[in-house]
């Protein structure tokens, strides 16, 4: 029991949704069914998927995370080294027999595009590759964890352009996401000697960055017009979340955790707003 509860505190229930729901609403959106695919899909990127990306990433930064004050709770897990080989164990035996079903159910494309995922997913913080060192490419990584979904959705029932604009929005999302959670951590990484976009380009301009991908991403949604337009509207929950923060230091850096806190959030009530888009719209 103990290691069961380990594990779904590694896999931060708080934010499967968020890998999930992009390949849910992209499949039925892009012409799909309530069948095999999209249930044993939705669940593999709901519990499987997540306890892979984090469960990976909490025994490779163990080092940096029992001195980062921010870990051990919603916003990430503290593990034991001793139960290290359980986690990597258990994310290989969750997420074998999903990828094998979903390999024999898909296409080429798709098989790519999900091979890619799963890569990019590991190559973010497995030792060797360590992705989430390497500023820029670091942020585009994490995008990917979430855009890598949706995208493996399309790919499953033909990729058409008319998604392109969403695609590219909700990239810039997760750019501009992964870019400002890494303010607050600044200097602890630094401290650890672990590089990053915002190690980089320091607090100021990293939240800048921040800030005008989050207004192009609402722009660009907005721009589709008709039901998009409430959706542009209720992204702006993030340009404000971030906006206050334009004069932020490396040195207070640590007080972008209150934004962080709130974006967690924020993205439950957009949540909410796009749900009740997307029901209209396949009405």
């Amino acid at each position: 029991m103990q290691l069961l509860k380990l594990l779904f505190v590694t896999s931060r229930p708080v934010s499967w949704v968020n890998t999930a729901y992009p390949f849910a609403a992209g499949y039925l959106l892009s012409g799909g069914a309530l069948d095999a695919r999209f249930w044993i899909g939705t669940l593999f990127f709901l519990i499987s998927y997540n306890l892979l990306m984090y469960g990976v990433n909490d025994v490779f930064d163990y080092e940096s995370d029992i001195r980062n004050p921010r870990k051990g709770g919603i916003e990430g897990a503290v593990t034991p080294k001793k139960y290290h080989s359980a986690i990597l164990y258990a994310c290989v035996l969750l997420c074998v027999p999903p990828v094998l079903a979903l390999i024999l159910l898909g296409n080429a494309t798709a098989n790519i595009t999900l091979a890619a995922v799963l890569f990019f997913v590991v190559a973010y913080s497995v030792k060797g590759l360590r992705f989430k060192e390497v500023p820029v490419l670091d942020s585009i990584t994490s995008s990917l964890h979430f855009t890598g979904p949706l995208l493996y959705a399309l790919a499953l029932n033909g990729f058409t352009t008319e998604f392109l604009p969403y695609i590219i929005a909700f990239f810039l999302w997760g750019l501009a996401s992964h870019a400002f959670g890494a303010v607050q951590d600044i200097n602890p990484d630094r401290e650890a000697g672990i590089h990053s976009i915002a190690t980089v380009f320091g607090a100021k301009a990293t939240v800048y960055f921040a800030l005008t991908l989050y207004t192009i991403s609402v722009i660009l949604v907005g721009l589709q017009g008709g039901l998009s337009l409430i959706v542009a509207i209720a992204g702006l929950g993030y340009v404000a979340n971030v906006a206050p923060y334009i004069n932020i230091t490396d040195a207070t850096s640590a007080v972008a955790r209150a934004g962080w806190r709130r974006f967690i959030w924020v993205n439950y009530a957009v949540g909410a707003v796009v749900t009740i888009c997307l029901i209209l719209a396949l009405q």
